[in-house]
């Protein structure tokens, strides 16, 4: 029993990105759905797909570098723990390096990054920040 599985995806997101794969497979669920649809809206992955497996579905997310391979994801680190949630409201979410990252909310309207958080004037717990 895994006890923290965001915590696992961002870290075969981080393992993967360091070793420069083409793809990383992640055990699929809502949350983690989630996540890849605002890492993809955002830029950070070409894009993913949910591959029917038994016995659970897997997310193939396809990764993003820059024209000479450069890492587009350079940090990517869990903020909110199963120990310890951090909640914060829309006036209190700060951009990520000037602009330059994002940080990943799970709010009442669906899993958002802290720009579309702060445009519709809504919090949540922070799930982690990228850049």
């Amino acid at each position: 029993m895994m006890t923290d599985p965001i915590a696992d995806m961002l870290t075969r997101i981080r393992n993967s990105v360091r070793v420069e794969h083409p793809v990383t497979d992640i055990p699929a669920s809502k949350i983690k759905r989630g996540v890849a649809e605002v890492l993809k809206r955002e830029g950070y992955i070409w894009d993913f797909e949910e591959i029917e497996a038994s016995p659970r579905n897997i997310l193939r997310l396809e990764l993003k570098y820059g024209n000479n391979g450069d890492r587009l994801i350079q940090h990517i680190k869990r903020i909110s723990k199963p120990g310890r949630r951090v909640y914060a409201k829309a006036n209190e979410l700060r951009p990520v390096l000037n602009g330059m990252g994002i940080t990943v909310i799970s709010s009442s309207q669906g899993v958002i990054s802290d720009r579309e958080a702060r445009t519709r004037g809504i919090g949540g717990e922070v799930l982690c920040e990228i850049y």
